[in-house]
């Protein structure tokens, strides 16, 4: 007997409850927020790099899900290969055989790290750091890993443990044996992996939170100093792996850097089905997995199920069909120049930087008396409110979607998906300026939205 089950009868029916489904049943606060800061919008469908709402209304979209949707929304070549997998009726997750799809999507993988040899498939850009922090402890046979301030490696308990944001650590104590050192400090570096208990570092080419890159010649001297010391270097590429930074991997941007494992998720499923790879040497996987006793010491119940190892070959395909690669530099390039270019006419934007379609807009303290006591006022009340008087008219005004860099941080980064066009660089531009042009004025509704915020920052202290 069949169960009738119509999805879209049931969004047509019940679709316009969500913010209110949303604060019943899932975090309350999200939808608290979203409707404080005026984001509470609703949109009917989405493709490429546009959202649009029920009156058509396009929005463009410099967020990408938070790097997830690398290709946009409803690429045509991965959905075809969803539709295509699920017709096949395939004997999925029998967890004794083994499928051919992800021995071809890691084939696939390996070739853009020829020095890796082995992949372990997870679900999420935490597992994958999960993945590496176990591998990285058992094939050294140490207990601690190094990772930077400011890092952000992910959200459950082993990659918490490396993360270098407080707010996200407060209260879920005790973590691992891990320690911080600065971005690009190999001093820092050294003294603790003289101490010899040291697994691995852990680091992001280019830190999320700020879009902060590693500062040249960097990564090299930490992996010499790494392997002289007998630990391994882990590069988080969650965020900046395929392609978002104009090599395929951002650690690729440095001559001569091999990491032992890279941890890549986010844009690897096409935006479709959660997928993470972990890619290591060989020498470390067969530690791990050092005889039939040991074959599922490390395993994920979804991992490598056939919708996600489909939508990773189709991903990987597109991006070399497509050169994805090499258009996210060069179209990244040009918006980061352009924006660039505007810090000789804004003293309230003090920086652009960045890689390929990874930017980072910083503003800071004015020269002119008169906005200098207004961004005062707001730093008082609470450092990173600016940014966010910047982040809701774009939206607001101009129908695009950005964010903040990080808590407290005066920062908005764009990493929009890999397959926005010079028009859509035109868009932004335009719109960028014109916030820019009214936060310069002195007055208007910009500044009248701050006096909200510092009002909400200071009732919530």
């Amino acid at each position: 007997m069949s169960t009738e089950f119509d999805l879209g009868a049931l969004l047509a029916e019940r679709g316009a409850e969500r913010y209110d489904l949303h604060a019943r049943y899932l975090n309350p606060q999200l939808p608290r927020m979203l409707h404080t800061i005026g984001f509470d919008k609703v949109y009917e469908r989405a493709e490429g790099a546009h959202f649009y709402d029920a009156d058509g209304n396009d929005y463009l979209d410099m967020l990408a899900g938070f790097g997830v949707m690398g290709l946009g929304r409803h690429h045509p070549v991965v959905r075809k290969a969803l539709h295509d997998v699920l017709d096949l009726d395939l004997a999925d997750l029998t967890r004794f055989d083994c499928q051919p799809l992800p021995g071809l999507l890691a084939e696939r993988l390996l070739v853009h790290s020829p020095h890796l040899d082995r992949v372990f498939f997870g679900n999420s850009g935490t597992e994958a750091v999960e993945t590496a922090l176990k591998f990285a402890r058992y094939a050294t046979g140490r207990p601690r890993v190094l990772y930077c301030d400011h890092a952000f490696h992910g959200l459950t308990t082993g990659s918490l443990s490396v993360n270098g944001e407080r707010g996200f650590r407060d209260g879920f104590a005790p973590l691992l044996p891990d320690t911080a050192v600065p971005l690009g400090d190999l001093g820092a570096l050294e003294r603790e992996l003289k101490k010899g208990d040291v697994a691995a570092l852990v680091v992001e080419p280019i830190q999320g939170k700020g879009v902060h890159e590693a500062p040249p010649g960097y990564l090299r001297a930490a992996q010499e100093l790494l392997h002289k010391h007998k630990a391994l270097l882990i590069a988080d590429e969650v965020q900046t792996g395929l392609g978002r930074t104009g090599d395929f991997y951002a650690y690729q941007h440095e001559d001569g850097v091999e990491p032992d494992l890279v941890c890549v998720a986010k844009a690897l499923s096409g935006g479709y089905v959660p997928v993470s790879a972990t890619l290591g040497k060989d020498w470390i996987f067969k530690k791990v997995y050092s005889s039939m006793d040991r074959v599922l010491v490390h395993s994920a119940s979804f991992g490598s199920n056939a919708q996600a190892m489909a939508a990773g070959l189709a991903v990987l395909s597109v991006m070399e069909d497509e050169q994805i690669v090499a258009r996210a530099r060069t179209v990244g390039e040009l918006l980061r120049s352009r924006l660039a270019a505007l810090t000789e006419k804004y003293e309230l934007l003090a920086d652009v930087r960045g890689r390929g379609l990874m930017i980072g807009i910083e503003f800071g303290r004015p020269d002119s008396l008169k906005l200098r006591g207004r961004w005062t006022m707001l730093q008082t009340a609470r450092k990173g409110l600016f940014a966010q008087m910047v982040v809701v008219p774009l939206l607001q005004r101009h129908r695009i979607l950005t964010q903040v860099s990080g808590d407290h941080l005066e920062v908005i980064k764009l990493i929009p998906p890999l397959v926005i066009d010079e028009a859509d660089v035109e868009r932004f531009v335009e719109a960028f300026t014109a916030v820019m042009d009214d936060a310069h004025s002195g007055g208007g509704l910009m500044w009248d939205f701050g006096r909200t915020l510092i009002k909400q920052a200071v009732a919530g202290r």
